[in-house]
């Protein structure tokens, strides 16, 4: 499909890059490649993820028909693409809460854990991961009780933790991650196909690694959840503390003869939109696929750069497009009481802090988005900002650092029709962002 013209359709236009992005991140697109051949024994397919209905189906319809195939993916709920017709349903697909645990995700990950009981070195292991597994895949560690698990979720996310922090914590939490699934498979071979969602692809961090080594201890989880002041049970601190709730580690015998391919990442995502960029005429620049920070913050940086852009020509001349990608952090303000709680997340908060250090740039144009088409827990992927974004909103009543103030991206982009909406991508190499400067 032909692009738009970013000059007198400069929103359609990011949307196409934007898009462009999600298709080649798409599972069906990328999974050939790595799949195994079929083995002696059983195929037995475990996996869990934003991505983990498409990456189920993908191996469906790629895996030999005459080849045994069965097992049991957890995906968000409502991201279990449409089934092709014609494709039969070999790999059951449950669906659980995210970003906060629930008791269909602990369901699905007792199940999984149970799927492995019996495996011989005849059987493969397919094992399925994308962003959104840590929470999808909930089995908290001997002691620790869902609703306690469901606390320290919620008070990581708020926390400005970025999101190896996170996923520490998680490992050494859990019974099922930081290499503990893989230890279970045992004697089978087991091979991960993982669709990264983490600055740095390290399969350890996407979802928690639950079939990969994990290098952190548990004296790293102690110091993260010191660092940000989030308490839990005793028995579990006593626990970490002693070293007890320990992860395996790189060596292990467990991980020998396991396989990890790296089906989709964000950089190539980043790359695919900007070879559209470019064939449309104008110069492109990747900044980074590793961007980490508060979102408001990183928002801030690429409008000085962008001003720059447009103002001076440094350092790159004009009309441009400038990408980028990560996993920035929002840090959820207290509120008076009282106050209504905002809505949004990080693709949103960077646009905020975005257009509020813009000013209204003459030539500058916005979006960001997730790639998995929702951003935090609302129904947009993110939002799209204007040179004349925030003189519309002052038109309405709107002063954009009250809504910062609450975390509220939702509610400042919603009047002025600036949330990009896709629905679910099926997908999930985390955070996109085009500036267009004309």
């Amino acid at each position: 499909m032909t692009a738009p013209d970013p000059v007198t359709h400069p929103r359609q236009f990011l949307e196409h890059l934007y898009n462009a992005a999600v298709s080649r991140a798409l599972p069906l697109h990328n999974t050939a490649a790595c799949l195994p051949k079929p083995p002696k024994g059983r195929t037995l397919v475990i996996g869990a993820g934003k991505a983990g209905g498409s990456m189920a189906q993908a191996v469906e319809a790629l895996w030999p028909a005459d080849a045994p195939l069965e097992g049991l993916v957890v995906t968000r709920y409502h991201h279990i693409p449409p089934r092709p017709a014609g494709l039969p349903q070999r790999i059951e697909i449950v669906e659980a809460a995210h970003p906060v645990p629930d008791a269909a995700g602990l369901a699905a990950a007792q199940r999984i854990l149970q799927m492995t009981q019996g495996l011989t070195k005849d059987d493969l292991v397919l094992c399925l991961i994308s962003g959104g597994g840590s929470a999808l895949l909930a089995l908290p560690a001997d002691g620790l009780s869902l609703e306690d698990k469901q606390g320290i979720n919620k008070a990581l996310l708020n926390s400005g933790a970025n999101i190896g922090e996170m996923n520490c914590v998680r490992k050494h939490l859990s019974r099922i991650k930081g290499g503990r699934l893989a230890a279970a498979c045992a004697p089978a071979r087991v091979v991960t196909l993982t669709i990264s969602d983490v600055p740095g692809d390290d399969p350890s961090i996407i979802a928690s690694g639950p079939t990969v080594p994990d290098a952190s201890s548990c004296a790293d989880a102690l110091a993260i959840l010191k660092r940000y002041g989030i308490a839990v049970p005793a028995d579990v601190l006593s626990r970490l503390e002693s070293g007890a709730l320990e992860t395996p580690k790189p060596g292990d015998a467990a991980f020998t003869g396991h396989e990890v391919h790296m089906i989709a990442t964000p950089q190539q995502s980043l790359e695919a939109a900007a070879a559209v960029a470019r064939d449309a005429g104008l110069q492109t620049y990747i900044l980074s696929d590793e961007m980490e920070g508060e979102s408001r913050e990183v928002g801030k940086v690429h409008a000085a750069l962008a001003r720059a852009v447009a103002l001076k020509g440094q350092p790159f001349s004009k009309p441009c497009v400038i990408l980028s990608g990560g996993e920035t952090t929002v840090t959820v303000r207290k509120q008076p009481e009282g106050t209504p709680r905002g809505r949004g997340g990080r693709a949103g908060e960077f646009c905020m802090g975005l257009a509020l250090a813009l000013q209204g740039q003459p030539g500058v144009y916005a979006l960001a988005a997730d790639t998995d088409g929702i951003d935090g827990v609302e129904d947009n992927a993110g939002a799209y900002v204007a040179p004349d974004t925030l003189k519309r909103a002052v038109a309405k009543g709107m002063k954009l650092d009250r809504y910062l103030d609450r975390n509220d991206a939702y509610g400042y982009f919603e009047p002025l029709g600036g949330l990009v909406i896709p629905g679910p991508t099926h997908t999930n190499v985390n955070d996109f962002r085009a500036l267009l400067i004309l």
